[in-house]
This record gives structure tokens, sequence and C-alpha cells, in this order.
């Protein structure tokens, strides 16, 4: 899929425990401040069928396979692009901020074991971020962090499939580059250094 010509689409992904929703809202005021028309989205979304069948499955509430998991996030990312994503791109001056996309499907779907290459099959025909904003922060640290937070884990909030997740985060980062700006920042400095990194690598 082309992009958008007017507007800007900025991906914030990485591992759950990353601090990307605290980022997110930062740099959402930030941009608003500077003038922009700022949508602030996440995947799986809480309005679709699927996106709603898919939170189910992450809080244990109900099964599906890998497969049919993988399957679900892509129908809801779907809905997703044609109901909220591109609609808001069509204004001028306009920034849609998304926590997760299908960066998410190929990591969590290889850590999975799914085929990677399916998984990029499934995915092809999305719409390319502007910018992908990768949180760099090591699977030890988010287990921390998730402990922390004492709402209990989902379903890929362990250590072996987080750290399977990190490797192929890295791997396939390096593919995207080829396609849309990729900035890897370092998630692990304290909350200000890390916004004021993304401030300076995404110079909008």
């Amino acid at each position: 899929m082309e992009r958008q010509p007017k507007g800007k689409f900025i991906v914030f992904d990485a591992l759950d425990g990353s601090g990307q929703s605290t980022q997110i809202e930062l740099l959402g005021g930030f941009l608003r401040e500077k003038g922009y028309d700022v949508l602030i989205t996440k995947e799986p979304t809480k309005e679709s069928p699927a996106g709603q069948r898919i939170r189910r499955v992450l809080r244990k509430q109900e099964k599906a396979s890998p497969t049919e998991l993988q399957k679900l996030f892509v129908e809801d990312r779907k809905w997703h692009l044609e109901q909220v994503i591109l609609p808001h791109l069509e204004k001028d001056k306009s920034i849609v901020i998304s926590d997760r996309y299908f960066l998410s499907t190929l990591c969590f779907g290889a850590a999975d074991g799914l085929d990677e290459t399916w998984l990029w099959e499934l995915n092809k025909d999305f719409l390319v971020p502007d910018f992908i904003i990768f949180l760099d922060v090591s699977p030890e640290v988010c287990l921390a962090r998730i402990e922390k937070r004492g709402d209990g884990r989902d379903l890929f909030e362990v250590r072996e499939k987080l750290e399977s997740a990190y490797g192929h985060y890295i791997r396939i980062l390096d593919k995207f580059k080829k396609t849309t700006d990729v900035l890897i920042v370092d998630g692990e400095k304290p909350v200000e250094n890390v916004f004021q990194d993304i401030k300076n690598k995404l110079n909008l």
C-alpha cells in the first residue's frame, strides 16, 4: 500500500514493559504543541470484534492457536487502518501515532513458532509507517517492569517469548531500514532522556 501523502504515520514498537505508552503520550503532547493534529491509537483495538477477541486471548480468558491469533491481528489491523488511521491521515498537518503495528505480528508471531515468510505475506499490503520507533529494552528489564506493574502477565509476557521476540525485532528492523525511517532508542535511560532522544531522532 502506498503511503498517505498528507499526514505522517508513526509507529512505536517494542517488548511489553518497554515504557512505550509513556513515550507515546509525551510525543503526542509535544507534537500537538507544535500545531499538529495528533491521533494516538493502539493495537489490538478495543473496538473491532477481532481486537476484542485478541484481548481476551492475551488475558488468557479464551484460547486461540498461534495461527488463528495472528489472523485475528491482521483482521483487526485492516479494520484499524480503514476506520481509524487512514481517515485521520487524510487531514492536513495530521499525525497518527500507533502503539504497535505489523512489526509486532512479525516478531511475536515468529516467537510463537510461526513461519516468518507466511507472516510477511499476511501483512504485505498494509500501509508502511513513515517512522518506526523501537524502544530498545532488554527482556530482563522488561520482565522486572512487568512484575513491578503488578497486574498480571499476558500470554506473551514470559521470559522465553520476550527473549525470542527481542531477537526477531533486532533482525527484522534491519529489513525495514530500506523502506522507512527506523529510529532505535535506548529505552533503559530515564524517561526524560528517552524522550529527548526520540525528539532529536524524529526531527519533526
